[in-house]
Protein backbone atom coordinates (compact mmCIF):
# COMPACT_ATOMS: atom_id res chain seq x y z
CA UNK A 1 0.00 0.00 0.00
CA UNK A 2 2.68 2.24 1.09
CA UNK A 3 4.53 1.42 -2.80
CA UNK A 4 1.23 2.25 -4.40
CA UNK A 5 0.93 5.74 -2.32
CA UNK A 6 3.98 6.64 -3.21
CA UNK A 7 3.14 6.17 -7.22
CA UNK A 8 0.17 7.54 -6.86
CA UNK A 9 1.80 10.53 -5.82
CA UNK A 10 4.27 10.78 -8.20
CA UNK A 11 1.98 10.48 -10.99
CA UNK A 12 -0.23 13.03 -9.63
CA UNK A 13 2.84 15.53 -9.17
CA UNK A 14 4.72 14.80 -12.46
CA UNK A 15 2.55 13.42 -15.11
CA UNK A 16 1.12 16.36 -15.75
CA UNK A 17 4.00 18.66 -16.63
CA UNK A 18 5.38 15.39 -19.04
CA UNK A 19 4.85 14.81 -22.63
CA UNK A 20 3.15 11.16 -23.67
CA UNK A 21 6.72 10.09 -24.59
CA UNK A 22 8.10 11.16 -21.18
CA UNK A 23 5.16 9.47 -19.09
CA UNK A 24 5.36 6.08 -20.78
CA UNK A 25 9.31 6.05 -20.07
CA UNK A 26 9.00 7.18 -16.32
CA UNK A 27 6.44 4.45 -15.62
CA UNK A 28 8.68 1.84 -17.35
CA UNK A 29 11.76 2.99 -15.54
CA UNK A 30 9.56 2.92 -11.97
CA UNK A 31 8.20 -0.71 -13.35
CA UNK A 32 11.92 -1.93 -13.49
CA UNK A 33 12.81 -0.32 -10.27
CA UNK A 34 10.15 -2.10 -8.76
CA UNK A 35 11.32 -5.20 -10.24
CA UNK A 36 8.86 -8.40 -10.39
CA UNK A 37 5.15 -7.41 -9.88
CA UNK A 38 6.06 -3.54 -11.00
CA UNK A 39 4.57 -3.33 -14.57
CA UNK A 40 0.72 -4.25 -12.30
CA UNK A 41 1.76 -1.94 -9.69
CA UNK A 42 2.38 0.81 -11.99
CA UNK A 43 -0.60 0.46 -14.54
CA UNK A 44 -2.90 -0.09 -11.94
CA UNK A 45 -1.24 3.31 -10.02
CA UNK A 46 -0.86 5.29 -14.02
CA UNK A 47 -4.08 4.36 -15.03
CA UNK A 48 -1.52 2.83 -18.30
CA UNK A 49 -1.92 -0.37 -19.73
CA UNK A 50 0.57 -3.27 -19.74
CA UNK A 51 1.14 -2.81 -23.40
CA UNK A 52 2.33 0.48 -22.85
CA UNK A 53 4.50 -0.03 -20.39
CA UNK A 54 6.06 -2.98 -21.73
CA UNK A 55 6.50 -0.35 -24.87
CA UNK A 56 8.70 1.93 -22.62
CA UNK A 57 10.57 -0.63 -21.18
CA UNK A 58 11.65 -1.30 -24.82
CA UNK A 59 12.07 2.47 -25.33
CA UNK A 60 14.53 2.39 -22.41
CA UNK A 61 16.67 -0.57 -23.66
CA UNK A 62 16.71 0.58 -27.50
CA UNK A 63 16.49 4.10 -27.21
CA UNK A 64 14.92 3.78 -30.64
CA UNK A 65 12.56 7.17 -30.48
CA UNK A 66 14.42 10.67 -31.21
CA UNK A 67 13.79 12.89 -28.04
CA UNK A 68 11.59 15.47 -29.65
CA UNK A 69 9.04 12.84 -30.93
CA UNK A 70 6.75 10.97 -28.94
CA UNK A 71 5.70 8.59 -31.22
CA UNK A 72 7.40 7.16 -34.49
CA UNK A 73 7.00 9.09 -37.69
CA UNK A 74 2.96 8.09 -38.44
CA UNK A 75 2.10 6.35 -35.42
CA UNK A 76 -1.18 6.77 -33.77
CA UNK A 77 -4.61 6.15 -34.91
CA UNK A 78 -5.65 7.65 -38.55
CA UNK A 79 -8.24 9.58 -38.54
CA UNK A 80 -11.91 8.38 -39.83
CA UNK A 81 -11.94 11.00 -42.66
CA UNK A 82 -8.16 9.72 -43.06
CA UNK A 83 -9.08 6.10 -43.77
CA UNK A 84 -12.43 6.54 -45.65
CA UNK A 85 -12.13 9.69 -47.62
CA UNK A 86 -16.35 9.83 -48.56
CA UNK A 87 -17.62 10.32 -45.40
CA UNK A 88 -16.76 13.39 -45.34
CA UNK A 89 -18.80 14.33 -48.30
CA UNK A 90 -21.88 11.88 -46.83
CA UNK A 91 -21.71 14.49 -44.24
CA UNK A 92 -21.42 17.58 -46.33
CA UNK A 93 -24.68 15.77 -47.97
CA UNK A 94 -26.56 15.70 -45.32
CA UNK A 95 -25.70 19.13 -43.50
CA UNK A 96 -25.72 21.25 -47.04
CA UNK A 97 -29.66 21.67 -47.04
CA UNK A 98 -29.95 23.30 -43.39
CA UNK A 99 -26.53 24.79 -42.91
CA UNK A 100 -26.71 28.24 -41.19
CA UNK A 101 -24.45 30.79 -40.63
CA UNK A 102 -24.11 34.97 -39.40
CA UNK A 103 -23.48 36.27 -43.27
CA UNK A 104 -21.11 38.29 -42.11
CA UNK A 105 -18.99 35.81 -40.56
CA UNK A 106 -17.35 32.48 -41.91
CA UNK A 107 -18.61 29.78 -39.35
CA UNK A 108 -21.48 28.05 -40.00
CA UNK A 109 -23.38 25.69 -37.85
CA UNK A 110 -26.37 23.24 -38.70
CA UNK A 111 -29.83 22.54 -36.94
CA UNK A 112 -29.18 18.59 -36.79
CA UNK A 113 -27.35 17.10 -33.64
CA UNK A 114 -24.18 14.87 -33.89
CA UNK A 115 -25.76 11.41 -33.09
CA UNK A 116 -28.73 12.16 -35.54
CA UNK A 117 -25.83 12.57 -37.90
CA UNK A 118 -24.10 10.08 -36.81
CA UNK A 119 -27.25 7.44 -37.37
CA UNK A 120 -27.54 8.71 -40.68
CA UNK A 121 -23.91 8.29 -41.39
CA UNK A 122 -24.15 4.65 -40.00
CA UNK A 123 -27.40 3.84 -41.89
CA UNK A 124 -25.69 5.28 -45.39
CA UNK A 125 -22.55 2.56 -44.50
CA UNK A 126 -20.11 4.63 -42.55
CA UNK A 127 -20.55 3.38 -39.40
CA UNK A 128 -19.44 6.32 -37.10
CA UNK A 129 -19.84 7.97 -33.56
CA UNK A 130 -21.35 11.26 -32.82
CA UNK A 131 -17.57 12.32 -31.39
CA UNK A 132 -16.21 11.49 -34.67
CA UNK A 133 -18.90 13.38 -36.32
CA UNK A 134 -18.17 16.33 -33.88
CA UNK A 135 -14.79 16.17 -34.89
CA UNK A 136 -15.38 16.00 -38.86
CA UNK A 137 -18.11 18.75 -38.36
CA UNK A 138 -14.73 21.18 -37.13
CA UNK A 139 -13.08 20.50 -40.08
CA UNK A 140 -15.70 20.88 -42.35
CA UNK A 141 -15.42 25.03 -40.79
CA UNK A 142 -18.60 24.34 -38.29
CA UNK A 143 -18.62 25.23 -34.59
CA UNK A 144 -20.88 25.87 -31.80
CA UNK A 145 -22.58 29.33 -31.83
CA UNK A 146 -23.30 30.95 -28.82
CA UNK A 147 -27.27 32.18 -28.51
CA UNK A 148 -28.05 34.87 -31.27
CA UNK A 149 -30.72 37.27 -32.23
CA UNK A 150 -31.72 35.18 -35.46
CA UNK A 151 -35.49 33.82 -34.38
CA UNK A 152 -38.52 34.67 -36.29
CA UNK A 153 -42.39 33.98 -35.91
CA UNK A 154 -42.95 30.68 -38.01
CA UNK A 155 -39.79 29.31 -37.38
CA UNK A 156 -41.37 26.18 -35.51
CA UNK A 157 -43.31 24.87 -38.64
CA UNK A 158 -43.19 21.00 -38.53
CA UNK A 159 -42.24 20.87 -42.41
CA UNK A 160 -39.09 23.05 -42.09
CA UNK A 161 -36.60 20.83 -42.68
CA UNK A 162 -39.32 19.03 -45.39
CA UNK A 163 -39.13 21.90 -47.41
CA UNK A 164 -35.62 22.53 -47.43
CA UNK A 165 -35.49 18.69 -48.75
CA UNK A 166 -37.73 19.91 -51.22
CA UNK A 167 -36.00 22.88 -52.39
CA UNK A 168 -32.56 21.10 -52.31
CA UNK A 169 -33.54 18.49 -54.53
CA UNK A 170 -35.22 20.85 -56.91
CA UNK A 171 -31.79 22.52 -57.12
CA UNK A 172 -30.28 19.45 -58.26
CA UNK A 173 -32.49 18.56 -60.79
CA UNK A 174 -32.48 22.46 -62.20
CA UNK A 175 -28.71 22.10 -62.47
CA UNK A 176 -28.09 18.68 -63.74
CA UNK A 177 -30.49 19.49 -66.55
CA UNK A 178 -28.25 22.80 -67.13
CA UNK A 179 -31.50 25.27 -66.35
CA UNK A 180 -31.21 28.52 -64.15
CA UNK A 181 -31.25 28.57 -60.28
CA UNK A 182 -31.38 31.63 -58.94
CA UNK A 183 -31.62 32.79 -55.19
CA UNK A 184 -33.66 36.43 -55.00
CA UNK A 185 -34.10 38.52 -52.17
CA UNK A 186 -34.41 42.29 -51.39
CA UNK A 187 -30.97 43.21 -49.66
CA UNK A 188 -31.04 45.81 -46.26
CA UNK A 189 -32.64 49.34 -47.28
CA UNK A 190 -29.75 51.94 -47.33
CA UNK A 191 -29.72 55.81 -46.20
CA UNK A 192 -28.12 57.68 -49.20
CA UNK A 193 -25.64 60.40 -47.80
CA UNK A 194 -23.33 60.65 -45.03
CA UNK A 195 -24.36 58.24 -42.78
CA UNK A 196 -22.53 56.48 -40.74
CA UNK A 197 -21.19 52.87 -42.19
CA UNK A 198 -20.26 49.97 -40.09
CA UNK A 199 -16.64 48.89 -40.51
CA UNK A 200 -13.84 50.58 -40.91
CA UNK A 201 -11.23 51.20 -44.15
CA UNK A 202 -7.75 52.43 -44.19
CA UNK A 203 -7.17 56.21 -44.25
CA UNK A 204 -4.29 58.75 -43.05
CA UNK A 205 -4.15 58.60 -39.55
CA UNK A 206 -6.33 61.27 -37.96
CA UNK A 207 -8.58 61.89 -41.05
CA UNK A 208 -12.14 59.80 -40.53
CA UNK A 209 -14.72 61.10 -42.38
CA UNK A 210 -17.01 62.85 -41.16
CA UNK A 211 -20.33 61.61 -41.25
CA UNK A 212 -24.04 62.69 -39.46
CA UNK A 213 -24.46 62.29 -35.83
CA UNK A 214 -28.15 61.43 -36.86
CA UNK A 215 -29.57 58.99 -39.71
CA UNK A 216 -33.03 60.93 -40.60
CA UNK A 217 -33.67 60.38 -44.23
CA UNK A 218 -32.37 62.98 -46.64
CA UNK A 219 -35.59 63.37 -48.34
CA UNK A 220 -33.78 65.28 -51.28
CA UNK A 221 -31.24 61.97 -51.58
CA UNK A 222 -33.71 59.11 -50.21
CA UNK A 223 -32.32 55.79 -49.95
CA UNK A 224 -31.15 52.61 -52.39
CA UNK A 225 -33.11 49.42 -52.54
CA UNK A 226 -30.74 46.74 -53.75
CA UNK A 227 -32.96 43.73 -54.63
CA UNK A 228 -29.88 40.30 -56.05
CA UNK A 229 -30.29 37.89 -58.06
CA UNK A 230 -27.64 35.41 -57.44
CA UNK A 231 -27.01 32.20 -59.83
CA UNK A 232 -26.18 29.34 -57.51
CA UNK A 233 -24.57 27.54 -61.03
CA UNK A 234 -21.99 30.03 -61.84
CA UNK A 235 -21.33 31.75 -58.84
CA UNK A 236 -22.83 35.62 -60.42
CA UNK A 237 -24.61 38.14 -59.08
CA UNK A 238 -26.71 40.85 -60.81
CA UNK A 239 -28.32 43.74 -58.26
CA UNK A 240 -31.11 46.20 -59.27
CA UNK A 241 -30.79 48.90 -57.05
CA UNK A 242 -34.21 50.41 -57.04
CA UNK A 243 -34.75 54.49 -55.81
CA UNK A 244 -38.76 54.29 -54.69
CA UNK A 245 -40.67 51.26 -53.07
CA UNK A 246 -39.67 47.64 -52.73
CA UNK A 247 -42.66 45.83 -54.19
CA UNK A 248 -43.31 42.52 -55.88
CA UNK A 249 -43.52 44.92 -58.98
CA UNK A 250 -39.78 45.83 -58.51
CA UNK A 251 -38.71 42.43 -57.48
CA UNK A 252 -40.27 40.73 -60.90
CA UNK A 253 -38.76 43.59 -62.69
CA UNK A 254 -35.62 43.17 -61.25
CA UNK A 255 -35.69 39.31 -62.11
CA UNK A 256 -36.82 40.43 -65.99
CA UNK A 257 -33.63 42.78 -66.27
CA UNK A 258 -31.40 40.32 -64.54
CA UNK A 259 -32.73 38.26 -67.73
CA UNK A 260 -32.25 40.25 -70.53
CA UNK A 261 -28.72 41.25 -69.27
CA UNK A 262 -27.06 38.28 -67.88
CA UNK A 263 -29.32 34.75 -67.97
CA UNK A 264 -30.71 34.58 -71.61
CA UNK A 265 -27.09 35.29 -72.52
CA UNK A 266 -25.79 32.05 -70.44
CA UNK A 267 -28.82 29.70 -70.74
CA UNK A 268 -29.57 30.83 -74.41
CA UNK A 269 -31.59 26.64 -74.43
CA UNK A 270 -33.59 27.12 -71.21
CA UNK A 271 -37.51 26.84 -71.24
CA UNK A 272 -37.82 26.60 -67.19
CA UNK A 273 -36.30 28.66 -64.27
CA UNK A 274 -36.08 28.10 -60.76
CA UNK A 275 -36.61 30.82 -57.76
CA UNK A 276 -35.66 29.93 -54.45
CA UNK A 277 -37.22 33.07 -52.43
CA UNK A 278 -38.30 34.14 -49.28
CA UNK A 279 -41.43 33.42 -47.66
CA UNK A 280 -42.62 37.18 -47.16
CA UNK A 281 -41.48 40.21 -48.40
CA UNK A 282 -41.79 41.64 -51.94
CA UNK A 283 -41.86 38.23 -52.87
CA UNK A 284 -43.63 36.15 -50.18
CA UNK A 285 -45.85 33.56 -50.93
CA UNK A 286 -48.57 34.96 -49.66
CA UNK A 287 -48.37 38.08 -52.02
CA UNK A 288 -50.78 38.38 -54.81
CA UNK A 289 -49.19 40.71 -56.62
CA UNK A 290 -46.22 38.56 -56.79
CA UNK A 291 -48.10 36.05 -58.77
CA UNK A 292 -49.35 38.26 -61.13
CA UNK A 293 -45.85 39.50 -62.24
CA UNK A 294 -44.76 36.78 -62.35
CA UNK A 295 -47.16 35.64 -65.16
CA UNK A 296 -46.25 39.06 -66.76
CA UNK A 297 -42.45 37.43 -66.75
CA UNK A 298 -43.63 34.16 -68.11
CA UNK A 299 -45.03 35.29 -70.65
CA UNK A 300 -42.73 37.96 -71.96
CA UNK A 301 -39.39 35.51 -71.47
CA UNK A 302 -40.78 32.10 -72.52
CA UNK A 303 -39.86 30.78 -69.53
CA UNK A 304 -41.91 28.40 -66.92
CA UNK A 305 -40.95 29.55 -63.61
CA UNK A 306 -40.62 26.93 -60.79
CA UNK A 307 -40.91 29.36 -57.32
CA UNK A 308 -39.79 27.27 -54.07
CA UNK A 309 -40.12 29.25 -50.81
CA UNK A 310 -37.91 28.91 -47.60
CA UNK A 311 -39.81 27.61 -44.73
CA UNK A 312 -41.50 30.87 -42.70
CA UNK A 313 -38.76 32.67 -39.89
CA UNK A 314 -35.79 31.22 -41.91
CA UNK A 315 -34.54 33.73 -44.11
CA UNK A 316 -31.39 34.11 -43.13
CA UNK A 317 -30.64 30.40 -44.92
CA UNK A 318 -31.42 31.88 -48.02
CA UNK A 319 -28.25 31.52 -50.39
CA UNK A 320 -27.71 35.05 -51.47
CA UNK A 321 -27.40 36.22 -47.75
CA UNK A 322 -24.13 34.25 -47.66
CA UNK A 323 -22.53 34.40 -51.02
CA UNK A 324 -23.84 37.46 -52.16
CA UNK A 325 -25.38 39.99 -49.80
CA UNK A 326 -22.69 39.62 -47.24
CA UNK A 327 -19.55 40.49 -49.44
CA UNK A 328 -21.21 43.95 -50.72
CA UNK A 329 -21.74 44.77 -47.13
CA UNK A 330 -17.60 43.81 -46.62
CA UNK A 331 -16.86 45.47 -49.80
CA UNK A 332 -18.40 48.74 -48.27
CA UNK A 333 -17.73 48.68 -44.82
CA UNK A 334 -17.23 52.04 -43.35
CA UNK A 335 -17.85 54.24 -46.18
CA UNK A 336 -20.82 56.74 -46.26
CA UNK A 337 -23.37 56.05 -49.42
CA UNK A 338 -23.41 59.51 -50.91
CA UNK A 339 -25.01 58.97 -53.95
CA UNK A 340 -27.04 55.94 -55.87
CA UNK A 341 -24.26 56.43 -58.41
CA UNK A 342 -21.58 55.37 -55.94
CA UNK A 343 -23.71 52.48 -54.53
CA UNK A 344 -24.06 50.96 -57.74
CA UNK A 345 -20.59 51.38 -58.43
CA UNK A 346 -19.53 49.55 -55.24
CA UNK A 347 -21.93 46.74 -55.51
CA UNK A 348 -20.19 46.16 -58.82
CA UNK A 349 -16.97 46.05 -57.75
CA UNK A 350 -17.50 43.03 -55.04
CA UNK A 351 -15.32 40.24 -56.19
CA UNK A 352 -14.24 36.99 -53.92
CA UNK A 353 -11.13 34.87 -54.28
CA UNK A 354 -13.71 31.84 -54.82
CA UNK A 355 -14.59 33.96 -58.30
CA UNK A 356 -17.61 36.10 -57.50
CA UNK A 357 -18.74 38.55 -60.19
CA UNK A 358 -20.85 40.89 -59.65
CA UNK A 359 -22.79 43.47 -61.89
CA UNK A 360 -25.37 46.10 -61.02
CA UNK A 361 -27.72 49.27 -62.20
CA UNK A 362 -29.70 51.61 -60.85
CA UNK A 363 -33.48 51.43 -61.17
CA UNK A 364 -35.23 55.03 -61.50
CA UNK A 365 -38.62 53.66 -62.14
CA UNK A 366 -41.76 53.92 -60.19
CA UNK A 367 -43.24 51.05 -58.08
CA UNK A 368 -46.51 51.88 -56.14
CA UNK A 369 -47.56 50.54 -53.38
CA UNK A 370 -50.89 49.14 -51.99
CA UNK A 371 -51.88 47.53 -55.77
CA UNK A 372 -55.19 46.12 -55.39
CA UNK A 373 -55.13 42.24 -56.80
CA UNK A 374 -58.81 41.38 -57.56
CA UNK A 375 -59.65 37.25 -57.05
CA UNK A 376 -60.33 37.21 -60.93
CA UNK A 377 -57.12 38.51 -61.72
CA UNK A 378 -55.18 36.02 -59.43
CA UNK A 379 -57.39 33.38 -61.46
CA UNK A 380 -55.64 34.31 -64.77
CA UNK A 381 -52.30 33.21 -63.65
CA UNK A 382 -51.26 29.81 -64.76
CA UNK A 383 -50.32 28.19 -61.21
CA UNK A 384 -49.64 24.95 -60.81
CA UNK A 385 -49.06 23.93 -56.89
CA UNK A 386 -46.54 20.87 -56.46
CA UNK A 387 -47.73 17.81 -54.29
CA UNK A 388 -45.48 18.70 -51.13
CA UNK A 389 -46.88 22.39 -49.70
CA UNK A 390 -48.55 24.02 -52.79
CA UNK A 391 -48.49 27.15 -51.14
CA UNK A 392 -44.71 26.84 -51.43
CA UNK A 393 -43.87 25.55 -54.18
CA UNK A 394 -45.49 26.11 -57.47
CA UNK A 395 -44.87 26.34 -60.98
CA UNK A 396 -46.24 29.55 -62.91
CA UNK A 397 -46.69 28.31 -66.96
CA UNK A 398 -47.62 30.41 -69.72
CA UNK A 399 -50.88 32.15 -69.57
CA UNK A 400 -51.90 30.32 -73.41
CA UNK A 401 -51.06 27.23 -72.10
Amino acid sequence: MEIKALLRQRVDSLFPHLTERQRRLAAAADARALGYGGISQVARATGMSRATIHQGLAELEEGELPPERSRRPGGGRKRLRDQNPSVLKELQALVAPSTRGDPMSPLRWTCASTRQLAKALTGRGHPVSHRAVAEMLKHLGYSLQANSKALEEGSDHPDRDGQFQYINRQVRRFMRQGLPVISVDTKKKELIGRYHNKGREFRPQGTPQKVKVHDFIDRDLGKAIPYGIYDLARNTGWVNVGCDHDTAAFAVASIRRWWRAMGQRVYPEADRLLLCADSGGSNGYRTRLWKVELQGLVDATGLAATVCHLPPGTSKWNKIEHRLFSHISMNWRGRPLVSHEVVVNLIASTTTAKGLKVKARLDENHYPVKVEVTKEALQQVNLQPHGFHGEWNYTIGRSDE
